[in-house]
């Protein structure tokens, strides 16, 4: 598509929409927004509007499809495959600002949410009526509701909870043209159409801006158990995820943490795991090495103490768990967690990495983790898998770096995703396509499932202005 001229008159025009401090365009003000938080993507855009509610959205997206300027949609820009930055000059549409929490519904268990709330303020304010949101990852304080709904994030809580979609009662969003589309009554059962928030979700701003997000609660589990587990195998940690889905009805995380991941960030941290051994002579050097090694975190949270069940289901797993630690009291269990909350960042910190996220069927997730090495190395002999992810549902995040922290060859991308296509898999478990699956999506989508999807977007979208780079080949 030809991209439309920003003059002077559409500069008035926003200008007087959403106040001159709101739209920006000087470099140094544009430049947070142009780069993703894994520094492997970035842009430039000569155009940032920061509308204050959906009447603003609307009447901001009427003026750029008038002047047919392509959009970049963002919320935290937390993402992390080229989807919410402006990779081809885009104009971008902030909605941070749109961060109203409006009343708990305590009746339905539900409430509406800005799109520009955060996570951690969504968490924050629902637990103040004594009730949770179903979904939590580690950038909860900059991943945004909207942003969150526009890629189906999933996290820690998906074997219990589902995915974002799954939260999402009643949605309101701004369309290419500046149509606001709202339906936000909440009702758990009303046939009378199609499901647009179910449609938005997942869509990664190609089909409309969502401006507010009507969200199902869940009741607080106050009490918690935790448990770090250490394997020998990977094949072992996915037997004993599968008992222990079985097994423990308070299942709450599951999470998996593999040999080499786990030494990064045990040095990062400067602290050996308390279970299992690393090699190398001490915590503070372990080689990062694939090894076979594996680490469970599982975690048990109800009305009421759920240490028996867990230790209980633990002592079941008999010779499969090498070594085991519980923790009860929150501190301990944070102890724990850092095992697992931390290995996104010591693996920033030691570069720029390729991220991989990727489902495995149960049946060949272990022939996965305990493959994928060689596949990365045949294709770039010095890179360096990590692998951790949510055992619970099958995501692995493989995370790939070359010789000291640089990026590694392009085609270990390839490589390892057609790898995960042979073996039953999907290419994208929570992360979205972006930029950087595109041309891998056929991998998963039929011919036939590609032009249904083009379809739509030409429907809701015709000229195409809504994140025109992203999604779709």
């Amino acid at each position: 598509m030809s991209t439309g001229v920003i003059d002077a008159g559409l500069i008035d025009e926003l200008t007087g929409i959403v106040g001159a401090v709101h739209v920006l365009r000087a470099p140094e003000m544009t430049a947070g927004y142009s780069i993703d938080w894994t520094r492997r993507f970035a842009g430039a855009t000569p155009l940032v509007i920061r509308p204050g509610d959906t009447a603003e959205t609307a009447a901001v997206m009427s003026a750029l499809a008038a002047a047919r300027v392509p959009v970049v949609p963002q919320g935290g820009n937390t993402g992390l495959v080229g989807g919410s930055v402006p990779l081809a000059g885009e104009a971008v549409l902030s909605m941070r600002r749109l961060n109203i929490c409006e009343p708990v519904d305590e009746l339905a268990s539900q409430v509406t949410l800005g799109a520009g709330v955060t996570l951690a303020d969504a968490q924050a304010h629902a637990a103040a009526s004594g009730l949770s949101v179903g979904v939590d990852l580690a950038a909860r304080d900059s991943a945004t509701i909207g942003g969150m709904v526009a890629t189906n994030a999933g996290g820690i809580n998906v074997l219990r909870y589902g995915a974002m979609r799954a939260q999402v009662v009643g949605i309101e969003a701004v369309l290419a043209d500046g149509t606001v589309v709202s339906h936000l009554a909440g009702l758990e059962k009303d046939n009378t159409g199609y499901d647009l928030g179910s449609l938005l979700a997942g869509s990664e701003g190609t089909l409309g801006i969502i401006t507010r997000v009507r969200l199902r609660l869940h009741p607080t589990q106050p009490e918690r158990a935790t448990a770090l587990l250490a394997f020998e195998t990977a094949a072992d940690a996915v037997s004993a995820a599968a008992a222990l889905r079985r097994g423990v009805a308070s299942l709450h995380a599951l999470e998996a943490v593999f040999e080499g991941a786990m030494a990064l960030v045990s040095r990062h941290l400067g602290v050996a795991p308390p279970v299992g051994r690393l090699g190398g002579d001490s915590h503070r050097n372990p080689p990062i090495e694939d090894g076979g090694g594996a680490w469970l975190i599982a975690e048990a949270a109800a009305r009421t103490d759920p240490s028996d069940e867990l230790g209980a289901a633990v002592e079941e797993l008999a010779d499969l768990v090498v070594d085991a630690a519980v923790a009860l009291d929150p501190a301990a269990r944070q102890r724990l967690w850092a095992f697992r909350d931390n290995v996104t960042e010591a693996i920033s910190a030691a570069g720029i990495p390729h991220k991989l996220d990727v489902t495995l069927p149960a049946a060949r997730l272990a022939e996965f983790v305990d493959g994928v090495p060689d596949v990365v190395r045949a294709t770039d002999p010095d890179a360096q898998p990590l692998l951790f992810g949510h055992l619970g549902d099958g995501n692995v995040h493989v995370n790939v770096l070359g010789p000291g922290g640089a990026e590694p060859a392009d085609e270990v991308d390839d490589a390892v995703l057609r790898y995960v296509a042979e073996l039953g898999g999907s290419i994208s478990a929570e992360h979205g396509i972006g930029t950087a699956k595109l041309s891998q999506l056929h991998l998963n989508r039929s011919e036939a499932e590609l032009a249904a999807f083009s379809a739509i977007k030409r429907a809701l979208d015709p000229v195409g202005l809504l994140n025109p780079n992203v999604l779709l080949p």
